[in-house]
C-alpha cells in the first residue's frame, strides 16, 4: 500500500514538473463547460502549485486551519472569479499569482505558523488573484456556472492533495520541508515567465 501511494506522489510530481507554466491563462475557453473548468487549474503550474500549497500549509498549521483555510481561499476565489468575469482591471495580477507559489513555499519550509484567521486572510489575498485569473475566462466560456463549478471543484481536490500530502507525511517534516524549497524554486521559473 505504501508503494502505490509513493507511486501516486511520484506521478503528479513528475506531471507537476513538466507542465507548460502560467498557461491556464491563456484566453481561449471557447465553448468550455464543467470539464474545461475541471482542467484549468491542471493547466498552469501557477495554479496547480499554488492550490496544492495552500492544501499542504493548511495542514501544517493544523486544528481548525484545516477546513478554514482552504475553505476561505475556495470561497474568495468563486468571488474574485466573478469580478474578474466583468473585467474590471487589477494590477500585478500574474506576478502576484506566481509570488503565492513564492510565499507558500517559503511558509511550508518553514514552518511558518500562523493562527487559523491569520491562515485565512493569506489565502483569501491569494484567492484574489487566482480567482481573479480564473474569471478572466468565464466571459469566453459558453457555460460559464458549469465552468466556475468546473475550476472550483479542480481547486477543492487539488487542496485535498496537498493536506493529504501533509497528514501522511506528517512525522516526516523534513519532506514537508523539502516540498516548501521546491515551491519556492518552481516559483522563480513562475516569476522569470511573467
Amino acid at each position: 500500500m505504501k508503494a502505490k501511494f509513493s507511486h501516486s506522489w511520484l506521478g503528479l510530481i513528475v506531471y507537476a514538473a513538466v507542465m507548460p507554466s502560467a498557461e491556464a491563462h491563456t484566453f481561449g475557453a471557447y465553448d468550455a463547460g464543467l470539464l474545461a473548468g475541471l482542467a484549468h487549474p491542471f493547466m498552469g503550474l501557477d495554479h496547480l502549485l499554488a492550490m496544492i500549497a495552500v492544501g499542504i500549509w493548511a495542514a501544517q498549521l493544523g486544528g481548525r486551519a484545516v477546513w478554514l483555510v482552504p475553505l476561505t481561499f475556495v470561497s474568495v476565489m468563486s468571488a474574485a472569479a466573478a469580478l474578474g468575469s466583468v473585467g474590471l482591471p487589477l494590477p500585478f495580477l500574474e506576478p502576484v499569482v506566481a509570488s503565492s507559489v513564492l510565499v507558500l513555499g517559503l511558509l511550508i519550509a518553514g514552518p511558518v505558523r500562523l493562527p487559523a484567521g491569520a491562515g485565512a486572510a493569506l489565502a483569501a489575498l491569494f484567492a484574489v488573484f487566482h480567482g481573479y485569473a480564473h474569471g478572466l475566462e468565464l466571459p469566453q466560456a459558453a457555460t460559464p456556472i458549469f465552468y466556475g463549478i468546473g475550476f472550483v471543484l479542480a481547486t477543492i481536490l487539488l487542496h485535498g492533495v496537498g493536506i493529504g500530502f501533509a497528514l501522511s507525511l506528517r512525522q516526516y517534516k523534513i519532506i514537508q520541508r523539502i516540498a516548501g524549497y521546491a515551491l519556492v524554486a518552481a516559483s522563480g521559473l513562475l516569476l522569470v515567465a511573467v
